[in-house]
């Protein structure tokens, strides 16, 4: 068997494997269903707070009125530690790509933290907490950090989405702004076993802590493959803007065997449920702001994309996430290549839920250490192995 074949069957990227079992996330792609913890992620979009949601992710529950202000003030409490770190951010360039820098921050997070290492669910909760109140102070701080002005201290009157766009802008945003961005984050604050969230789950399981995990999650998620969609997204559509139409975009990229951004997705295929609720906020943000013409190349984009794979490839295609995403962040005023960025202040939650799960629950021991076997194809020397030969003879 040539190698080309042998590796056609070996590297498959772990896909249809099933690797752990989980009790955080379900996604059936057949029906367009997403839970979390059991619960419909239409019902939690609509009526819980992202600070509700992580909660949920990380115990199990919904909190009660007690348990949700305890793990505000919590929240509270972890963002002002957040904010001295921020200090080691002014030694960076200010061309370091955002995903880069908070990468770097994460790990730091160790080096101001008491007991990083302790391996309980009660530390790991604690370890959680100061992940998801870190990650978007780190996020805003470098954005302002890069452009020369003074980060904007968080706000202990303030919930998570409102302290997050408020320490990106310098201002307060309106309730409705603010209520977006919080369905938002609950949006992307969880999905099963992708790519960042198996890396994350993979450190853990060799008993690392949470810092470390889940800054193996951010690196994974700064790949083009993995996070950045929506990002590209906003580009086509300025594209689009700048030189052509939506039909004849969609049919020069089919023609190249080029694909459309944020249509389609590996898992979906009657239909991502967050696509269908982040397009009606896209939609009054756009006209809340005088900038809905986004929205309508996003339609026009989506339509032409669906008419196309009807009549070229048979079979519907879908927008995802990133789709309409895309233009709901950039009428927010949120830079492009933050929304990657963005996409990690909301994951987190799942991550460090996950990274719990891997390290606590189940059968004693745990973690079990993730060691994949491999199949070597190298066939350097034929069948043989390679006699070592000295410098002199090479």
């Amino acid at each position: 068997m040539s190698l080309t074949a042998e590796n056609s069957i070996k590297n498959t990227g772990l896909r249809g494997v099933t690797v752990a079992s989980t009790r955080i996330c379900h996604v059936d792609g057949k029906t367009g269903k997403l839970l979390y913890r059991g619960y419909r992620i239409e019902e939690l979009a609509e009526n819980a707070s992202y600070e509700e949601t992580a909660y949920l992710l990380l115990h199990e529950k919904l909190p009660n009125s007690g348990e949700l202000e305890q793990f505000r003030r919590m929240l509270d409490q972890n963002r002002a530690t957040a904010a001295e770190l921020t200090k080691t951010l002014k030694t960076r360039p200010a061309s370091a790509a955002p995903m880069d820098i908070l990468q770097a921050a994460v790990p730091m997070l160790a080096h101001h933290d008491p007991n990083p290492a302790e391996m309980s669910t009660a530390n790991a909760a604690r370890l959680a907490g100061c992940l998801i109140a870190a990650l978007p102070v780190i996020v805003a701080a470098w954005h302002r950090i890069r452009r020369e002005k003074a980060p904007i201290p968080p706000d202990p009157q303030l919930g998570h989405a409102a302290n997050f766009l408020t320490m990106l802008s310098g201002r307060v945003p309106d309730a409705e702004t603010i209520r977006f961005m919080d369905t938002c984050l609950v949006l992307h604050a969880e999905h099963a076993f992708n790519a960042s969230t198996f890396a994350a789950r993979q450190v853990a399981s060799t008993r690392a802590h949470m810092f470390a995990a889940a800054a193996a999650a951010v690196g994974s998620l700064s790949g083009e493959l993995h996070g950045g969609a929506n990002a590209r997204v906003m580009q086509m559509l300025q594209e689009i803007d700048a030189d052509s139409s939506a039909d004849a975009y969609v049919a020069h990229k089919l023609a190249a065997g080029e694909k459309i951004m944020g249509m389609g997705h590996a898992v979906y295929t009657s239909g991502d449920p967050r696509a269908r609720i982040l397009a009606p906020m896209a939609k009054a943000m756009g006209e809340k702001t005088g900038a809905d013409k986004w929205f309508r190349l996003c339609t026009a984009v989506e339509n032409a994309a669906k008419k196309a794979f009807r009549e070229k490839k048979g079979r519907e295609i879908f927008a995802n996430v990133d789709f309409y995403s895309a233009p709901l962040y950039y009428t927010m005023g949120i830079p492009v290549d933050l929304f990657t960025p963005v996409f990690a202040v909301a994951r987190i939650a799942g991550w460090t839920a996950h990274i719990t799960e891997e390290q606590h629950a189940g059968a004693a021991p745990k973690p079990a250490l993730y060691r994949p076997s491999s199949q070597y194809t190298g066939d350097y020397c034929g069948p043989q192995e390679c006699a070592f030969v000295p410098m002199e003879q090479r």
